[in-house]
């Protein structure tokens, strides 16, 4: 009997032992795993995933796209509108003129919105017309509202590609400077017995360079648009449309956003030529007046006076028009 449990002992033993040795085994394991990660990782990298998924999940169909036009210029700067960028975006693109056109309306399926604003260029046309649009965007529930002149070229791919780097969900505001220098805006206010004056400084993104709004932040400029009128706020204010966004962006946000300028939205009032024919493809919008175009080579200047045409081909060259250049007019070569 002392002999069987003295083997009964030393069974327990053994077994205990190979035990130990797997525990100080595997703790080596982890050892070496930890020093290895320690040497060649030093520091984990931070993913938000949440913000991974927002980024990989937009696409064109997220975002709103509205022009402001007139009546006056569906003769002008419409069609070649029409030719190039809007065939990329057509279910997303709306327009927002002042009269109603069945011939642009069909040509749009349907896109051609009839604000009833006035058709004359001054501040209240352009600030109903804005209201308007933004109201349209409201309905839309897309992730982006993104606004642009009837004098732009808008890269489609490029404007959707920047955008997947901003998270919709949070409060972002993009476009491009007009001035060196912030608006100022004069207010007074009754302090006890007498008035006082005070300055509220703040960014805003120029219309005709184009600019973009999260949802996020969309949200929060509800109240101005839908309670107090956005027109009427922005006419007591004697603003136009476009330096109005930016104010009352600055003014719902209590400062806490402004303006983050992207380099690719561009307006007339810069200097085209300076954009040079390496960097179109990184660029979102292109404008245009009279004396004061892109350089690039393409299509007659008789036949493609705003260039956009010619810029069209260069950046998507499989359009048939570009393959079959002698359907539009002479091409330079």
């Amino acid at each position: 009997m002392a002999r069987s449990r003295k083997r009964g002992l030393g069974y327990r033993k053994m077994k205990l032992a190979i035990l130990g040795l797997f525990v100080f085994g595997f703790l080596l394991i982890l050892t070496y795993q930890n020093t290895f990660t320690h040497t060649w990782r030093k520091t984990p990298i931070p993913i938000n995933l949440s913000l991974i998924a927002d980024m990989e999940s937009l696409t064109l169909d997220d975002i709103f796209i509205s022009v402001k036009t007139s009546k006056n210029l569906a003769t002008t700067r419409l069609p070649i509108i029409l030719e190039t960028w809007f065939q990329l975006a057509k279910e997303q693109t709306w327009f927002f003129t002042d009269e109603d056109n069945m011939e642009l309306q069909k040509q749009t399926n349907g896109h051609m919105i009839n604000t009833n604003c006035t058709s004359q260029h001054n501040r209240d046309g352009l600030n109903c017309k804005m209201e308007l649009e933004y109201r349209y965007y409201m309905k839309s529930g897309k992730k982006w509202f993104c606004h642009f002149d009837d004098d732009d070229y808008v890269n489609i791919p490029r404007l959707v590609a920047v955008l997947q780097e901003y998270n919709y969900k949070q409060d972002w505001y993009l476009g491009k400077r007009s001035s060196f220098s912030p608006m100022k805006l004069a207010c007074r206010y009754l302090n006890y017995t007498r008035w006082a004056v005070y300055d509220i400084v703040f960014w805003f993104g120029t219309g005709g360079a184009g600019f973009c709004i999260s949802n996020a932040l969309a949200l929060k400029m509800y109240n101005v648009f839908a309670l107090n009128g956005f027109t009427d706020v922005c006419s007591a204010l004697t603003l136009n449309d476009d330096v109005c966004i930016g104010f009352l962006i600055d003014y719902v946000t209590k400062r806490k956003v402004t303006l983050t300028q992207v380099p690719g939205f561009h307006s007339h009032i810069e200097i085209m030529k300076k954009i040079s024919l390496e960097h179109f493809q990184k660029q979102i919008t292109f404008s245009y007046s009279s004396n004061n175009t892109i350089d690039i080579r393409g299509f007659n200047t008789s036949v493609d006076p705003s260039r956009f045409l010619s810029l069209h081909c260069f950046l998507f060259p499989n359009f048939g028009y570009c393959k079959n250049k002698e359907s539009v007019g002479v091409f330079q070569q």
